[in-house]
């Protein structure tokens, strides 16, 4: 494997937190004129004209008619249909990701909220295509498929269409449920992010935003993060009946539309839009659960020795060891770290991510009103991805900087697919963005001038992916037990906190004290609102790439090159065919056991360590 140049990375005294505000440098913004100039751009008002139009005229051109299409009429159709999906992508996109960079901002909600109008309007006309596809014969599109080899590359979207088969309603229905969805189930993500981005709470005298306030979670100093942590645990409490009934009105609305669709099970249908077995997922959280002794219980009875304590609070599970002075990392040196671990492995990944930097596709400062966490939107095919962070100059931020632009790179590779063919399932979206985090993560660990370092970036690897795994199956199970009991009638809150408590007891394990006020903690994942069972994703990704970087490791002849050509199939191609070429098969019972292995060796190596 090819290693990068070795320097110290630059880093800042954090105990003044203004003068480590500063030393973070100048932090970058997003240029979104590669969408549109202005919300009142001309170029703007054109395509909402164009969309229109063209979605009449599409529905006039086919609708009741699809049986009747050739091959080369299909392709047609598709092709159309595939223009109005990068039309529509491109104006929800410029909307999303301007109320992203200020959500309590009210022309920005509203411009956002018309847009999604204004669009759900036009493609109203569309809901009748992958209807009429699903009640084309199997032998007629198979006749088709094989007698045009451009409409053949399109047979995996044609696929994920036609599993939905079983599950579609009447074409009045389908119509009415993506009318009613701006006022449906949309309408209430959007009260949550603006509630959520608008909570205020009070530290030591000082008042923050949500993502703030979670920063100090990873706080050196022990006391400001009990203070964070109640601060946080007081504010969601007092929020906890609105995020209730949010939670309680989008699961029944699920619940509805998949008793009306016939479908098997609350995440049947995040699976289909996965294209992914069931049985796949439920292998991975049952080895996930039976590891949690052999992982999250073990690694936080180390940390527990490491901070002198007996139990553990909740606001030490992200606590930095006590072996490093707190340090700020600048914008600087976060940028070189990652741009040379991503050369290291390839240069073409690092000249993939360099446009980032360069021509305002990031923004990173955290401000008020900003949406929290971290994201890379992918647009649409014929413009590029933007990267949004909290950048706070914590070596976490360094890793989700290396996560996000993963992503980026990814998404950028696989645009050539085009418009259907590049969105890739979100079990295989996280690979190149975990395997981004891995390339830098070696590189740093690679680089630690001393023992006590190498500890404290090994133990905040481990972290890090028991975050991504432990605890994202436990979110997992938090949402499958929330749903089940939600089929059998309206959840109060303590009912909610509940079920969040035994799955924090399940996963953490005994050696966690849990602070009153934790209870409610549920309340502000915002995937739980937004994308129902999607965190099994993140799980699935961090075990393919664990089984994907030990093949790396052993040098595979050629990995680079099967790598990007995988990442340019974007959804293109099924797991199996992904993985294949590497070796893996995620089918296999003993994959997801490698990937586990891996996090058990990181804590093995750190036992031996106090050895």
């Amino acid at each position: 494997m090819k290693q990068a140049t070795a320097h110290p990375v630059p880093v800042f005294d954090a105990k003044d937190p203004a003068a480590a505000l500063a030393a973070l440098g100048v932090l970058p913004e997003w240029d979104l004129t590669d969408l549109y100039a202005s919300d009142e751009a001309p170029e703007l008002e054109r395509d909402l004209d164009w969309l229109d139009d063209e979605c009449a005229a599409f529905a006039q051109a086919y609708e009741g008619k699809i049986d009747g299409l050739t091959a080369a009429g299909l392709l047609t159709c598709i092709h159309r249909y595939e223009r109005i999906r990068q039309v529509t992508g491109r104006i929800m996109s410029y909307a999303g990701l301007r109320y992203a960079q200020d959500t309590t901002d009210a022309g920005r909600s509203k411009f956002y909220s018309d847009m999604q109008g204004r669009v759900n309007d036009a493609t109203t006309a569309l809901v009748f295509f992958s209807l009429e596809l699903n009640r084309l014969p199997e032998e007629t599109l198979a006749a088709h498929l094989d007698a045009d080899a451009d409409l053949a590359r399109y047979r995996p979207v044609l696929d994920r269409i036609r599993a939905m088969k079983p599950y579609q309603l009447s074409d009045e229905l389908e119509k009415f449920l993506h009318d009613q969805g701006v006022v449906g189930a949309s309408a209430w993500v959007r009260l949550f992010d603006e509630t959520m981005a608008g909570l205020t709470f009070e530290v030591d005298g000082e008042t923050l935003p949500l993502e703030a306030t979670l920063d100090l979670l990873t706080d050196h100093d022990r006391a400001r993060r009990e203070t964070g942590a109640r601060a946080l645990a007081e504010v969601f409490a007092a929020n906890v009946k609105l995020f209730a009934r949010i939670t309680n009105t989008l699961a029944k609305e699920k619940e509805i539309e998949d008793r009306w669709r016939k479908l098997p099970s609350p995440q049947m249908a995040r699976h289909l839009s996965n294209d992914v077995e069931p049985e796949v997922v439920e292998a991975l959280r049952d080895a996930v659960v039976a590891a949690y002794p052999r992982l999250s219980h073990r690694y936080y009875a180390l940390k527990a020795k490491w901070l002198g304590l007996d139990k553990l609070e909740v606001w030490d599970r992200n606590a930095p060891l006590p072996l490093k002075e707190p340090q700020t990392i600048g914008w600087q040196a976060a940028k070189d770290t990652v741009m040379e671990a991503y050369a290291g492995f390839d240069p073409r990944m690092a000249d993939l991510a360099a446009p980032f930097f360069e021509k305002g596709w990031i923004d990173a400062p955290a401000k008020p009103g900003k949406s929290p966490g971290a994201f890379a939107h992918p647009t649409v095919t014929d413009a590029h991805p933007y990267v949004l962070l909290n950048y706070l100059g914590k070596p976490r931020d360094v890793m989700t900087l290396a996560h996000e632009l993963g992503h980026g790179v990814h998404q950028r590779l696989a645009a050539a697919q085009g418009e259907l063919l590049s969105d890739t399932p979100l079990t295989l979206a996280e690979t190149a963005s975990v395997f981004g985090e891995m390339l830098t993560f070696r590189k740093m660990l690679a680089e630690a001038p001393d023992q006590a370092t190498r500890k404290t970036l090994l133990a905040g690897k481990v972290e890090d992916m028991i975050n991504t795994v432990v605890r994202q199956i436990a979110f997992y199970d938090f949402e499958c037990r929330l749903h089940e009991a939600r089929s059998e009638g309206e959840l109060t809150p303590d009912q909610i906190n509940a079920i969040w408590m035994a799955v924090s007891h399940e996963s953490l394990g005994p050696v966690f004290n849990f602070m009153e006020g934790y209870e409610t903690f549920w309340s502000y994942i915002p995937h739980f609102i937004h994308s129902p069972f999607y965190v099994y994703a993140y799980a699935f990704g961090d075990g393919l790439v664990n089984a994907l970087y030990a093949v790396y490791a052993e040098g595979d002849a050629g990995f680079q090159d099967k790598y990007f050509e995988m990442l340019k199939a974007g959804g293109s191609k099924h797991h199996k065919a992904l993985l294949a070429p590497f070796g893996l098969d995620a089918s296999d019972p003993c994959f997801w056991d490698k990937g586990l292995s891996m996090i058990e060796g990181f804590i093995d190596e750190l036992e031996a360590m106090e050895a």
